[in-house]
């Protein structure tokens, strides 16, 4: 993939044309979730192929810490507001003025920084995976640090920690880097903070979805707040549902 400096940082990141190679096509940025990437949020479950095919430029950036970005191990160079900066330096690299932007789970909260602090940059937002815990905070990141952090997987008696653990694997990521990542500064993003938002925005979240919380309670406290709950599904099987996609290009439709 290619990369790009961001004040210091390699950042990696894909620029996919729609089918045609229509250099004017609406841009929209995908931010992946805690230890994926890519490959593992965005092209397995279909994402750049549905937007593409659709009509839109599809860019997506590894996060620092994962994917073929650069690794940091140092706590105090992560947090969803500095990693927003990431994506906001990403479309200044690319020469690109406004774009949709879509996250999931810890992407939907950077994207969350990434349209309060740069709102001129965003014409929609997307959070997916990631509803009314938004504002409520993620709580237990120590036991997930510490299953990151330990020798083997066997290790790891907290069965969410070990889920972490375990997907943390399966992507083949840092994870000295990932527990930097989730031992950062979570700064918060309150109540009054989702109800500055502007642009239009979809929270689709899994009904069976415990990290995430409610989508519906979220969307309410946006004044341009749709929300979109994917019955039956929880935190790692809600990213590549048909309804979910089905439903964005919808969105994305009603606000081109």
């Amino acid at each position: 993939m290619p990369t790009f400096d961001s004040e210091g940082v390699e950042i990696a990141y894909i620029d996919e044309l729609p089918a045609g190679g229509a250099t004017r096509a609406l841009p929209i940025l995908l931010i992946h979730g805690f230890a994926s990437n890519i490959g593992m949020n965005w092209i397995s479950p279909g994402w750049v192929k549905t937007l593409t095919e659709a009509g839109y430029r599809v860019i997506a950036l590894d996060n620092r810490g994962h994917g073929e970005s650069e690794k940091l191990h140092d706590k105090g160079l992560y947090g969803g507001a500095l990693m927003a900066e990431d994506a906001r330096r990403l479309l200044d690299h690319l020469e690109i003025e406004k774009a949709h932007v879509m996250g999931y789970s810890m992407g939907a909260r950077i994207t969350a920084f990434l349209t309060l602090n740069h709102p001129d940059r965003v014409k929609t937002a997307t959070f997916g995976g990631l509803g009314i815990n938004m504002v409520r905070g993620m709580a237990g990141t120590g036991p997930i640090a510490h299953a990151l952090e330990a020798d083997s997987i066997d290790d790891v008696a907290n069965p969410t920690a070990r889920t972490f653990r375990a997907f943390a694997e399966q992507t083949k990521s840092d994870l000295k880097a990932l527990a930097a990542c989730i031992r950062s500064s979570r700064d918060p993003i309150s109540r009054d903070d989702v109800g500055r938002i502007a642009c239009p925005v979809l929270v689709a979240v899994g009904s069976e979805d415990v990290v995430g919380g409610s989508a519906k309670d979220l969307a309410e406290l946006i004044p341009s707040g749709q929300s979109l709950v994917i019955e039956g599904r929880e935190h790692m099987k809600a990213v590549g549902d048909q309804r979910y996609k089905d439903r964005v290009l919808q969105f994305l439709e009603q606000n081109a």
